[in-house]
């Protein structure tokens, strides 16, 4: 019954919510503090000065023998730091690596990783002590100058905070992640911050701007080039600020190669990684030129080495490598330590101050410490040189005395030593009776009378404090040269990449598909293809291919409405008969987004016109220069449409071509470019043409680019569902409004009605090759009838195999030749390219 009572006593009856805020605050405050943030007046996170007073407790000194990482381990884990042995032999590693700390605090002999990011080799393999600068973080520790903790058993007690003879936070600088905070400070050059200490010391009051002639910015341990001055205004300013801190490259020539040298990469960059995604660069063909890349670091330095073609713009490639690999990283600065117990975050001149007010609290509680040690040996020393002068006397009266105890009182009583005095009298040695050893007695008593009267100083003296104080930074920068490492630049450069630079001017042939399928042939490749059709999926259309340079660029419209471009070069090789990769390795397309159009362009001109053509009869005219965007990573509107629309035909025009639009009811409308009105993208069409069917659509569109009126050097080619073709003179269709029905492009027949499937204005000359590559239709050779005849049957013309294809197919990839931007140049370089796209496998 007692201990069901107990029992139900124990039951804590509260909210969950508030039983875990309790529980998680008591978690982030010992995160906080005893974990994962360094102590603003030392610069070290907990496990980092408990191995540092192990080791020193140990006597593991940087003038001692070193021994065994293990043993430091088991005595940190042992005596102070409750946690497992990984994280604190971990900890030990970093602290003795010299390309991630400007001063390593650990001195380890074996492996102890690489800058490669390879991991050290086990605790029982390395040695270890103290670094000679730790000892100027554990200087005068023994004299009770900072305060004191027991240990997590209470068997012991360890320091909170270490005396630190410089401004280690800033020299070495940290990183760390708390719950709730986080910490990133760079390393600094000791010699600057060193002189900026003493400038604060002898200026407490002077502004951010004098203290940064001396503290210039960071110094970090690899080198490389810091630019942004303002980021480092701000981060000295406030605790944060941004940084940008780029590789040292040079470029070389020699007789035959370009090689761009790293000697120095970023801080805390991994060397292998870098390597790594450079050679990546080359072997993915992202930038032309790229040869090699290799790794030619050893004992004497790093040294990374990238062999460029001759005749290729080394800069530019370079450029290209800073932006998109790790020869140039930001850093950000975020300056929070623990500043009396409490995370902070700090300007450059709170962190001075932090550590100014440390240190003069450590010279302060050493120089009592001193004092009171130095007087008790004075007053010994009194009492020895007053024994001397009466020595034959205390001699007998020790000799009269029962004991030890006994010649002390009788001393104490009868000459009045004090009780510490008559201790050493009677403990004193006979030798020390000798004239020597009374003069020695003599000389360190008034040394001693010399140091208490300084100590007595110290200690009411402020500026006496400041000048011990500037002394000892003075002999700190005096023992540790440190020449600057990283090279400071006002400016942070911008990358300025022109790819064009790095890629080599080559003509290749460029397939695309309707399901987005692209790939880039050789000339080589295609002149071997021995009349074979090009490689696609099943059920895919071929838009077209095209012969082309490298630098031009590839726009497409699909028939959702939407558009992307991108840069020959980025397409991967292939060959022939190849399928080619996906558009969506460069920019990502909807799953439904089929492709209508493309057109090969060398640049985007504001006298030029992308006109869309929609089912429900919609166009939609936008200058081309406005779909040339910074960030092309995915398809982007170029109409809006609605639901049951869809695009049919997109071109490039220019304000004096012609537009012809047809339906499947055989309508046709023509009219001037220049009379759509010019919208930006993402915006909807205008009526080009007033459907009167309810069931009649936009089936097919032409742009008309007249050279000769009078010659009639183009006519139009229709084609019915029916297989059903004809030509028809393009004076016998009018120029109607926008918008118009049309005319008719052929007689209504009652018991046979014919719907349009397709249009496109040829020259007389031209000839129509299918997509089995086998069959060819001469333009001439098709029946020249007038708008209101009907159709010729053209089946004569082609094998039983043929026909067996599906010719909606045929007609499609007819209707979709991709054009060139040098096709709408001038009238007489378009009627050359338009016979080349003409002579398309379609």
């Amino acid at each position: 019954m007692k201990e069901s009572q107990v029992q139900q006593e124990q039951i804590i009856k509260t909210s969950l919510e508030e039983i875990m805020g309790d529980r998680f605050g008591r978690y982030s405050k010992y995160i906080i503090q005893d974990r994962a943030l360094p102590d603003a007046r030392d610069g070290l996170k907990p496990v980092q000065r408990r191995i540092l007073y192990a080791m020193y407790e140990d006597g593991n000194r940087y003038d001692k023998a070193y021994r065994k990482s293990a043993k430091t381990v088991g005595n940190v884990i042992g005596n102070y730091h409750p946690h497992g042995d990984t994280s604190v032999y971990d900890a030990m590693v970093r602290m003795s690596q010299e390309w991630k700390i400007r001063f390593p605090q650990i001195d380890m002999q074996g492996n102890n990783g690489s800058i490669d990011d390879d991991p050290a080799a086990a605790m029982r393999y390395t040695e270890a002590r103290l670094s000679k600068i730790s000892e100027f973080l554990l200087m005068d520790i023994e004299k009770d100058t900072v305060a004191w903790a027991p240990n997590f058993d209470d068997t012991t007690h360890e320091p909170i905070v270490l005396p630190a003879r410089y401004p280690n936070l800033l020299v070495n600088g940290i990183s760390g992640i708390a719950a709730g905070y986080a910490t990133n400070i760079p390393p600094h050059n000791l010699e600057e911050v060193l002189d900026a200490t003493l400038y604060r010391i002898k200026y407490p009051n002077c502004e951010l701007h004098k203290i940064m002639k001396y503290i210039k910015g960071p110094d970090f341990p690899t080198g490389g080039i810091i630019q942004g001055k303002q980021g480092i205004i701000d981060a000295f300013t406030s605790g944060k600020g941004k940084i940008m801190i780029r590789s040292k490259v040079s470029i070389e020539q020699t007789k035959t190669i370009q090689q761009l040298i790293i000697q120095e990469i970023p801080y805390e960059v991994v060397k292998s990684n870098l390597v790594k995604k450079l050679d990546e660069i080359r072997l993915l063909k992202k930038i032309d030129g790229m040869l090699d890349v290799r790794d030619e670091s050893d004992r004497n330095g790093l040294r990374i080495v990238v062999d460029i073609k001759k005749d290729m713009d080394a800069n530019s490639i370079l450029q290209y490598l800073y932006k998109h690999s790790e020869l140039q990283i930001s850093y950000n600065y975020n300056i929070v330590a623990i500043v009396n117990k409490r995370p902070k975050q700090l300007g450059l001149l709170e962190m001075l101050d932090t550590f100014i007010e440390h240190r003069k609290d450590v010279i302060l509680k050493r120089s009592t410490y001193e004092l009171d040690k130095k007087q008790k040996r004075c007053h010994l020393l009194v009492g020895l040189i007053k024994a001397i002068s009466i020595l034959d006397d205390i001699i007998n009266l020790i000799k009269a005395s029962k004991d030890k105890s006994e010649s002390k009182k009788n001393i104490q009583e009868k000459y009045d030593f004090s009780e510490a005095q008559a201790e050493a009298i009677v403990t004193m040695q006979l030798y020390r009776l000798s004239n020597t050893d009374i003069q020695l007695l003599q000389e360190e008593y008034d040394t001693l009378t010399k140091e208490i009267q300084f100590l007595q100083q110290l200690l009411q003296d402020e500026e006496l404090l400041k000048s011990v104080m500037c002394d000892e930074l003075k002999s700190v920068k005096k023992t540790f040269p440190s020449p600057r490492l990283s090279t400071l630049q006002d400016e942070i450069e911008e990358i300025i990449i022109d790819k064009t630079k790095m890629i080599s001017d080559e003509r290749v042939i460029v397939t695309l598909t309707q399901d987005g399928y692209c790939k880039k042939v050789s000339l080589r490749s295609y002149a071997a293809k021995n009349m074979e059709a090009t490689g696609m999926k099943e059920q895919d259309i071929l838009i077209g291919y095209q012969e082309v340079s490298t630098l031009d660029h590839l726009l497409f419209f699909t028939k959702q409405g939407t558009y992307g471009y991108f840069p020959i070069y980025e397409l991967e090789d292939a060959k022939w008969k190849d399928i080619g990769a996906h558009v969506n390795n460069i920019i990502k397309l909807g799953a439904n987004e089929k492709i209508e159009s493309a057109f090969i362009l060398q640049k985007f001109e504001k006298d030029r016109f992308v006109i869309s053509v929609t089912k429900q009869g919609l166009v939609k005219k936008t200058s081309l220069d406005n779909f040339q965007v910074t960030r092309n990573n995915k398809s982007m509107i170029n109409i809006r449409l609605n639901e049951v629309d869809e695009v049919v035909k997109t071109f490039i025009a220019r304000n004096n071509d012609e537009l012809l639009i047809a339906t499947k009811n055989g309508y046709i409308t023509r009219f001037m470019v220049d009379i759509i009105p010019t919208t930006a993208t993402k915006t909807k069409g205008v009526k080009g043409i007033n459907l009167v069917d309810d069931d009649d659509i936009v089936i097919a569109a032409d742009l008309y680019r007249f050279e000769n009126k009078e010659k009639e050097t183009q006519q139009l080619v229709v084609v019915n569902k029916q297989k059903g073709m004809k030509r028809i003179k393009m004076s016998d269709i009018n120029i109607t409004a926008r918008p118009a029905r049309g005319g008719m492009l052929c007689k209504k027949l009652k018991n046979k009605a014919y719907e349009i499937d397709f249009i496109k204005i040829y020259h007389l000359q031209d000839t129509i090759t299918f997509i089995d590559h086998k069959h060819q239709i001469a333009v001439k050779d098709i029946s020249l009838l007038s708008r209101e005849a009907t159709f010729s049957s053209t089946v004569y013309f082609f094998e039983k195999s043929l026909l067996e294809h599906k010719l909606e197919k045929i007609y499609a990839s007819i209707n979709s030749n991709i054009n060139t931007e040098a096709a709408i140049e001038d009238n007489e370089e378009y009627e050359d390219k338009q016979e080349i796209n003409l002579s398309l496998d379609i």
